[in-house]
């Protein structure tokens, strides 16, 4: 059977301030150039979960930049919910850069936790699609 779209839920979304902390940057690699960009701030906001980033808990997107200007993301996040469970996000991903300045961006989001009230998160194969803002990225995630 071939689909003419794929069944989609959406499960959130994911905002990370990413623009407070300069970003060191390795230039001249064999393989791009890495910069880091520090998460200073974040949450994640759906239907079944309220959670953001606790303070001083380190998180960060490690990015490869191509000579093109697009980039790979290798990002890592904890987040604790409103009720108190730690839920932990890494995703691998794409992004090119819009006419705007603003980059466009697509990645896999997976989710751990161990707490059982949101274990129906540690299931899901997820897509997101996101963009730049003035203060980091904003994704939209899906589960597929």
């Amino acid at each position: 059977m071939i689909l003419e779209a794929l069944p989609a839920t959406h499960i959130g979304t994911l905002s990370a301030r990413t623009n407070d902390v300069e970003r060191p940057m390795i230039s001249g690699g064999p393989f791009g150039t890495k910069a880091v960009a520090t998460v200073s701030s974040g949450t994640f906001v759906g239907p079944k979960v309220n959670a953001a980033i606790p303070d001083g808990v380190a998180a960060g997107d490690w990015l490869t930049i191509l000579d093109n200007g697009a980039f790979a993301l290798d990002v890592r996040l904890s987040f604790r919910t409103h009720d108190g469970a730690d839920i932990y996000v890494t995703y691998t991903g794409f992004g090119t850069r819009n006419a705007d300045g603003t980059a466009s961006i697509r990645t896999a989001p997976r989710f751990e936790t161990g707490d059982e009230r949101y274990g129906w998160l540690n299931n899901l194969f997820c897509v997101a699609i996101g963009t730049t803002t003035p203060d980091g990225v904003e994704y939209e995630i899906y589960s597929i």
